[in-house]
């Protein structure tokens, strides 16, 4: 039987990670996370997590620096890290973007290597 599992989360009362996402909607191969008004700020030290992510701006830009490679999210674009890049994040303008991490990054501590 297939499952017909429905979940709607409420952004007021989701919980939040360590480095101030809030999450969203989690399924068992996918998840959401929302960054809400992330301030602009130096690049944090390149990481690779073992698992693939998926973004859209809502406002704001940043720098995403990705194996070497350097590309400008602006609102309205969308990008893919694939899963063991290394990769970092430099906020430019006040920022705004969803993301989808498949499999789900906070679980069994994926967002913690």
């Amino acid at each position: 039987m297939a499952d017909t599992t429905i979940t709607k989360i409420d952004s007021a009362h989701s919980p939040h990670g360590a480095e101030g996402e809030k999450y969203l909607a989690s399924g068992v191969h996918v998840a959401m996370r929302l960054w809400e008004n992330e301030q602009p700020a130096e690049a944090k030290e390149p990481s690779a997590r073992p698992y693939e992510t998926v973004g859209y701006v809502i406002q704001g830009r940043a720098e995403l620096h990705i194996e070497g490679q350097m590309v400008l999210l602006e609102p309205g674009n969308s990008w893919v890290v694939p899963k063991g890049s290394s990769h970092t994040y430099r906020i430019l303008e006040a920022f705004t973007a969803v993301e989808a991490t498949s499999p789900p990054a906070q679980v069994h501590g994926r967002d913690e290597e």
